[in-house]
């Protein structure tokens, strides 16, 4: 359970885009909100609803005239009308810090006020809206006079800091925000999704490609945004791609004018060698022998390397009886196993077709069984096992030499890298080349251990289909 929730904690801390447009356009929400309560209290502030209209001071100015002979129904009449006001305003309590406030006088008397705990609130000057300090508190007050009597009215609201105040502390600020936002949370998040759709299909598309594929992305999205990140990338991949191929180019030119100086090498070591009587210089050319031909393999497996990573569109695959290819390559090398007293035993179903390159699979096969070869001791047996599993053609070769770590499998089979610990020579380019081979045919291939501490390899091929219109070679 902790292990759970720690989990969903440390998935919620990673920056996301997503999170991050969330937050935004509910910040915006509530934004938008603040502006326009503080345009309506300015708004309250600067042109207050209740001292502008004159219609209000004239009917309170009627009521005092008319019943000045009745002073109680005086009263009661300005009382009603008083809360007729506050409620008007939306405030039923006339000693509401927030409602208004009516104050009438008769003279130099005044005869009506709203509530006692409001002081008297006198204008400097009549039918000008002023901001009053009454008491401990602001107003916005106006008076005016009676044209026809003596009888005044003023009329207050309370200032724009004790409106706000308490617009806070009644929720009328909080409280639509919090009913609000959860309920436009979905549809943020759903416009979010929508409009992120074609970052998705680039984020895709990029995921989807293999290391070896270098080619422009497919999608050109024409939104101004991330069209110049598509754009970008596609620049990287050509840049990568141009370097790939002149690193390439180098490497197979260099590769190819070492065959000459290292063929004529050996055959005037091999010719001095035969003529020599020294015991201890014939001993000295077969060591340069020796290193001429670990010298001739590393510039071998280069050429092999190049070709497997060499991408044609003119080379098409063809139709492979990959049981009979690689019965043939142990044919083949049956001999260099003889030499080191290897045993190699195959054991191979019936009709196992791939559809691919000959010449890097022949590459493939050859660089597993000699690397079975090579580090199998003496006496010691190479099974080489080809199958089906699925829909996949399975080749497997065991030996019975030191094996591999398991925190170097992956390793392994970068260019040049070699087990650190291994005694036998090598340029570390054999299972680069396999897998080379096999990303290339869309396979995998995975390194783990057998029961006596060897190593097994284990490649994973598509099957051809049956109706693929190819022919079937062998060899």
């Amino acid at each position: 359970m902790m292990q759970a929730l720690a989990q969903r904690w440390k998935h919620w801390k990673q920056p996301s885009l997503m999170r991050r447009l969330l937050l935004a356009q509910m910040g915006v929400v509530a934004l938008l909100w603040t502006m326009a309560i503080a345009l309506l209290l300015y708004d309250s502030y600067e042109d207050p609803e209740l001292l502008k209209y004159d219609k209000i001071y004239q009917t309170i100015m009627s009521i005092t005239q008319n019943m000045v002979d009745h002073p109680d129904k005086q009263q009661e009449t300005l009382a009603s009308f008083d809360a007729a006001l506050l409620e008007t305003v939306g405030d039923g309590d006339a000693a509401s810090e927030t409602s208004p406030v009516m104050q009438v006088w008769q003279g130099d008397k005044l005869i009506y006020r709203s509530t006692a705990a409001v002081p008297v609130i006198l204008n400097s000057a009549p039918n000008l809206i002023e901001t009053v300090k009454a008491g401990n508190r602001e107003w916005r007050a106006r008076t005016l006079a009676s044209p026809t009597s003596n009888v005044r009215v003023m009329l207050a609201e309370p200032s724009v800091w004790r409106l706000t105040v308490t617009v806070i502390n009644r929720g009328y600020y909080l409280l639509p925000l919090v009913i609000s936002l959860p309920f436009l949370i979905f549809p943020a998040w759903l416009s979010v999704r929508l409009a992120l759709r074609p970052w998705r299909q680039v984020s895709k598309e990029t995921a989807e490609r293999g290391p070896a594929d270098l080619t422009p992305l497919s999608y050109t999205p024409p939104h101004k945004e991330l069209k110049p990140l598509v754009q970008s990338i596609n620049s990287l991949l050509q840049r990568v791609r141009d370097s790939t191929s002149r690193e390439r180019s180098l490497i197979a030119d260099a590769a190819h004018e070492l065959r000459t100086p290292l063929a004529a090498m050996r055959v005037n070591v091999e010719a001095l060698k035969e003529q020599s009587t020294d015991e201890d210089q014939r001993e000295l050319m077969g060591n340069l022998l020796r290193s001429n031909d670990r010298a001739a393999r590393l510039v071998g497996q280069l050429l092999q390397l190049m070709r497997s990573d060499a991408v044609s569109d003119t080379t098409l695959p063809v139709m492979l009886s990959f049981d009979a290819l690689v019965q043939d390559r142990l044919a083949m090398i049956e001999g260099l196993a003889s030499a080191r007293d290897i045993e190699l035993e195959l054991v191979s179903e019936d009709r196992v077709p791939v559809l691919g390159e000959r010449e890097s699979l022949v590459s493939m096969i050859d660089n597993l069984i000699n690397n079975a070869i090579k580090y199998s001791p003496a006496g010691g047996t190479v099974v080489v096992h080809v199958g089906h599993e699925g829909q996949q053609a399975l080749l497997t070769v065991t030996d019975q030499g030191p094996g591999i770590p398991a925190a170097l499998r992956e390793r392994v089979f970068d260019r040049f890298f070699r087990n650190p610990d291994q005694s036998q020579s090598g340029s570390g380019l054999g299972l680069a080349i396999v897998k080379s081979v096999v990303d290339r045919h869309g396979g995998d291939v995975t390194l783990g251990a057998t029961p006596d501490g060897g190593l097994l390899v284990t490649v994973r091929l598509p099957l051809a289909m049956a109706e693929t219109p190819q022919p079937m070679l062998c060899s």
